[in-house]
């Protein structure tokens, strides 16, 4: 019975380490060549983007809190932004599950995720 347990802990952690960013397209947003993500500017503000921009994007990101981190969630977006043609991302937020639901979740060995959010967008090169 032991061994059962344990291998239901697992491999509920396992099935739950998984990292995900969805992104939604806006519009007919002006995005400019696909670029490596490791060259995404990432701003914490709108005020902070150096110039003009265009919104191309919403980015979602749920992530399991044992396994994943901050970093991990905005390299994940940053991934997504430049598939959406963006040359930075403006974050949002990240929403942590409270201590009570982490101890629950590491009690019952179930899944419990951040979640995170921010806006693709094309800085349009100065002139």
């Amino acid at each position: 019975m032991k061994k059962l347990f344990f291998t239901l802990i697992i491999v509920s952690f396992v099935l739950t380490a998984c990292m995900s960013t969805k992104a939604v397209r806006l519009g007919d947003a002006i995005a400019g060549p696909m670029i490596p993500w490791q060259q995404i500017t990432v701003y914490r503000t709108a005020d902070q983007v150096p110039g003009d921009y265009n919104e191309v994007g919403l980015l979602m990101t749920t992530a399991s809190t044992i396994w994943t981190s901050e970093k991990g969630m905005w390299n994940s977006m940053k991934k997504k932004a430049a598939k959406l043609g963006a040359n930075a991302i403006i974050l949002d937020a990240i929403s942590e599950p409270s201590a009570g639901a982490k101890i629950a979740g590491a009690l019952f060995g179930i899944g419990i995720n951040r979640k995170g959010k921010a806006v693709a967008i094309f800085v349009h090169p100065k002139k």
